[in-house]
């Protein structure tokens, strides 16, 4: 399993349960509320307003206001007002913010690929989401960068299988240490989510990851 201090999500017990049980009913039912945690969820950083959402997920205004409205009632959103638009976002402090963030991590397989590079694929140092799965758009193709000694070939098989258990592409941009320093500049420039970070590497040389 994956090092806790920066990468693990952890449960938050008991207290929760009836919680659970009534989000995870609501879940069930609405594919729009999924969407929306797999939006504002995988990078809490984030933010997106109401029309933004209806564009982006093709369904109607109306039905996002009231997807937005339940999660903001239930604590698990926030909202600020910026200009004409109300902006929501993931409330991290919500006692259920881990295991929704979780979920959606193991919704994409990321939990799955990364254990297996750790623990099997060779010496992983940086991992990162590109473009659009780092701005938390589930568009059906994941940009994952791994940085370090990875064995490719294995990796190739990893991807393929995990690939048939989520529905997604996967794109692999696997780079040595010296590799990703000459294309960081670049990098920095995409949309770029840190998924892990090895303790091996110092905080000064980590840049965008």
């Amino acid at each position: 399993m994956l090092d806790a201090p920066k990468n693990a999500i952890y449960c938050s017990g008991k207290k929760n349960v009836n919680e659970m049980k009534d989000l995870f009913t609501g879940l069930i039912t609405s594919k729009t509320r999924i969407r929306i945690l797999m939006r504002l969820f995988l990078n809490p950083g984030g933010n997106a307003y109401l029309r933004e959402l209806a564009d982006e997920f093709a369904v109607s205004p109306s039905q996002v206001k009231d997807e937005l409205s339940q999660l903001s009632a239930a604590g698990l959103l926030e909202s600020e007002k910026q200009g004409r638009q109300i902006h929501y976002r993931a409330n991290t402090r919500h006692p259920l913010f881990p295991e929704l963030q979780s979920m959606v991590h193991k919704a994409l397989g990321m939990d799955r690929i990364l254990e297996s590079v750790v623990e099997r694929l060779g010496r992983l140092e940086l991992a990162f989401l590109l473009d659009d799965y780092a701005e938390g758009k589930d568009t059906g193709i994941i940009d994952l960068g791994l940085v370090g000694a990875i064995d490719t070939i294995n990796l190739a098989d990893l991807v393929a299988k995990t690939e048939r258990y989520i529905g997604r592409k996967i794109r692999t941009l696997v780079l040595s240490r010296e590799e990703y320093e000459r294309m960081r500049p670049v990098l920095e420039k995409r949309p770029l989510l840190p998924l892990w970070i090895s303790d091996e590497v110092p905080q000064r040389q980590r840049g965008a990851a």
